[in-house]
This record gives structure tokens, C-alpha cells and sequence, in this order.
């Protein structure tokens, strides 16, 4: 996978009142930061890979933290294989999106990308938390459907409502770029 060089374009940076409307607008300074690193995978057919959160009631894209140490092409190199149990060669940039997540006092980026599913489906190594909130893999027939999917979720938790604002927002973008 190549490195990530330099910024990202910021495709869209989501804040508490986007998610909650009236919610007061805090001081974000001391929050802790993670970043993550998360991909649009079609496989060889179009299909588009999603994990269903089906205790909440929502769809997600793949990836997730970058451990210490790691870079970025290796945490969604790791994310990929234990989240939808395939490898993916990254095809492009997308950009970054910021989540200011303030319940959890976090500042979440993104690094998001484009990458294709290479050799064999395999079976995803869920954690325990993913377990217990249902993760199921779910291969949208094509970009739009996985859109549409999104688009008619409607998140039963705090968490999953940001997910699905970041993760269209992703979609769109990668969308636009396959143009």
C-alpha cells in the first residue's frame, strides 16, 4: 500500500450540533484525538463491503484506529482483513473527515480511501465488543446501494449517528472521484 503523504483534502469535519441539534457548544482543547483509517472496498464484482450494526441499527464502512506505532496503510491493511477478512490494495485517496465528538471528549480523523478487494473472501475476526453489537458483513450490489442503505438508517446510538454522517459523506465523495 503506498504511504500517506502530506494532508488530506478535508471532505467534511462533523461537530456535536450536526448530530444534535442545540447541543452547546463546548471548548474542544482538552479532548483526546484518535485517528482511524477507513476505506470504500469494492470487490471484483462492484459489490461494496459494509458491516451491519445490527444492535444499533445502522451500517458502517470499514476500518478503525491506528494503533500506536502503526501507520496508516498498515492499521487499513489490519482494519480490512479483521473487519471484512480480505485484503485491499488501496486504488486512491479520498480525504480526511473530523468527527468532535463531544460526549466522548474525543476528536476522531479519519484518513479515508478507495481500495479494491484482492484474492479471497475470508471470514472477519470481530472483536468481543463487535459481537456483542452484532457485526454482520453486508455486500451493497454497487456504490449507490450502499448509499441508499446509509441513507435509510437511522442509528439507535450516539455513535453510530456520527457514522452514518461520516460514512455518506465518504461514499459521496468516493462516488464523485470514481466519475
Amino acid at each position: 500500500m503506498p504511504e500517506v503523504i502530506g494532508q488530506m483534502k478535508n471532505i467534511l469535519t462533523i461537530r456535536e450540533q450536526d448530530i444534535v441539534p442545540g447541543a452547546p457548544v463546548v471548548d474542544a482543547g482538552n479532548f483526546r484525538t484518535r485517528e482511524a483509517a477507513r476505506a470504500v472496498v469494492p470487490d471484483g464484482a462492484g459489490k461494496v463491503a459494509l458491516l451491519r450494526v445490527g444492535l444499533y441499527g445502522y451500517h458502517k464502512l470499514p476500518g478503525g484506529g491506528i494503533d500506536e506505532g502503526e501507520d496508516v496503510p498498515t492499521a487499513l491493511e489490519r482494519e480490512l482483513l479483521e473487519e471484512i477478512g480480505c485484503k485491499a490494495e488501496v486504488a486512491g485517496e479520498v480525504g480526511e473527515i473530523v468527527e468532535y465528538r463531544d460526549q466522548f471528549e474525543m476528536v476522531q480523523t479519519s484518513f479515508c480511501f478507495i481500495a479494491n478487494q484482492v484474492g479471497e473472501k475470508g471470514e472477519p475476526d470481530f472483536t468481543e465488543k463487535e459481537l456483542r453489537e452484532q457485526f454482520s458483513i453486508v455486500w451493497a450490489n454497487d456504490i449507490d446501494e450502499a448509499i441508499t442503505l446509509l441513507e435509510s438508517d437511522e442509528p439507535t446510538n450516539y455513535e453510530g449517528k456520527f457514522i452514518r454522517v461520516r460514512d455518506l459523506a465518504l461514499l459521496r465523495a468516493a462516488k464523485e472521484l470514481a466519475k
